[in-house]
């Protein structure tokens, strides 16, 4: 009996590791009287006493061609250096990567977007840094026009664009590559939540034209919509592959076992830094040396912040997430326009809100400040909390998790026919 061939991979990753050095020489002359230094040492690498830190470390797997592979880990864990090294942005320190296939990367969106370019020209632009030849971009471009909804605005210059239609354009270009492998970096984040299950349907019909994807992202739902296979990096480290409702259980079971850091002390931050925030907590609003929340209790959401100067027109924002990363609520000031146009550099701010209706379960809290429109301090999985079962029905009856997220007053009556 002849033995059918095996497919061949279209990504393979070898032994791949990168190493970055904290206070590298920034000469020629410098690196070179370093070198010499350690060869007189009679080192030839230099000892790994805290100026080299590895982001990357001996991580191997394989692509089959049409797989969906989900790439999932904690903040720093080494996702976005392997998808850098995977779009030939970086060089890996040790090991290889082969791709058979042209590859297309969204690892930022609207990289290569000119804001003095109308929206029509940033699309040529756009496509063309990206790697569309001028005959792919015009086949494709009504498509995109399309999909991100801006054909009203399409000859105006992308700078006069909401941040929103500005991220719909950039992903519509994106995702309308034809290439043989796609990189994808957490598009979902970003946009409004129908745009964002619009982009997840648009990465499941890349999926079954045959395409190779991976897919980066901290949404576990959309990753275990999308990727039959995961691999979790931990501490720059494969530390599994195979199954992704595996590979997602242990993500979780990892995070619920990982000490907290202070907020103050977080480094896995984003925004300009004009404002840092230092601390938050979650009460029970009504009961609040009570350390336990339960279903129907309301919340007192602390945040402590500091600058350097007055806080000119801040939006707090508050999201709060269940295990899967699908969010559960939102609390926003500048929804409700509670908070003055201008606070002092230092203080908290707190909310209080009206009846937690959710069931029972862990929930996940990130927390982020604006000054104006610009993003000054972000911070994910600042703290979490969890949501004890109370008898909100009171009928010693209710629901879990795996029945509803949600609890709403009920009120059943008969009517006769």
């Amino acid at each position: 009996m002849t033995e059918q061939p095996m497919t061949k991979p279209v990504i393979q990753v070898e032994n791949l590791s990168k190493r970055y050095r904290l206070g590298q020489a920034a000469t020629l002359r410098q690196r070179l009287a370093e070198i010499a230094g350690r060869m007189r040492r009679g080192g030839g690498e230099r000892a790994e006493n805290g100026d080299a830190f590895w982001a990357l470390r001996d991580v191997a797997f394989d692509v089959q061609p049409g797989e969906v592979l989900g790439l999932i880990g904690r903040n720093g864990a080494g996702k976005s250096t392997l998808l850098k090294i995977l779009s030939r942005i970086t060089d890996p320190t040790h090991g290889q990567v082969t791709l058979c296939g042209r590859v297309g990367s969204l690892l930022e969106v609207g990289t290569g977007f000119h804001p003095e370019l109308t929206g029509r020209e940033n699309i040529f632009l756009n496509g063309a840094i990206l790697g569309m030849k001028r005959a792919e971009i015009k086949r494709h471009f009504d498509e995109i026009v399309d999909f991100a909804e801006v054909g009203r605005v399409l000859d105006t210059p992308v700078e006069r664009y909401s941040s929103g239609l500005y991220v719909r354009l950039a992903f519509a270009v994106a995702a309308h590559l034809e290439p043989e492998i796609l990189l994808i970096d957490e598009v979902l984040a970003v946009g409004d939540a129908a745009f964002q299950r619009k982009c997840l349907g648009k990465m499941g019909d890349v999926a079954k034209q045959g395409r190779t994807v991976v897919f980066v992202s901290h949404n576990m739902a959309a990753v275990s919509t999308l990727c039959d296979r995961s691999v979790l990096l931990e501490g720059g480290r494969a530390t599994f592959i195979g199954d992704t409702e595996q590979a997602v259980q242990r993500y979780l079971q990892r995070g619920n076992e990982q000490a907290p850091v202070a907020l103050r002390d977080r480094q896995d931050r984003a925004g300009s830094g004009d404002v840092r925030l230092t601390g938050i907590s979650i009460q029970n609003a009504e009961n609040p040396e009570n350390q336990f929340i339960q279903s129907g209790d309301p919340l007192r959401v602390t945040i402590r912040y500091e600058s350097d100067k007055k806080l000119s027109r801040p939006r707090f924002l508050v999201g709060i997430y269940d295990p899967m990363n699908q969010p559960l609520f939102r609390l926003d000031t500048q929804v409700t326009a509670q908070l003055p146009e201008s606070l002092p550099a230092q203080g908290e701010v707190v909310c209080e809100t009206g009846p937690l209706l959710a069931t029972a379960g862990v929930c996940y809290v990130n927390v982020a400040v604006q000054l104006g429109e610009e993003m000054a301090d972000h911070v994910s999985q600042a703290t979490s909390f969890g949501i004890e079962p109370a008898d909100v029905y009171k009928t010693g009856r209710g629901f879990d998790r795996r029945d509803s997220l949600f609890l709403l007053p009920q009120r059943w009556r008969h009517n006769a026919a």
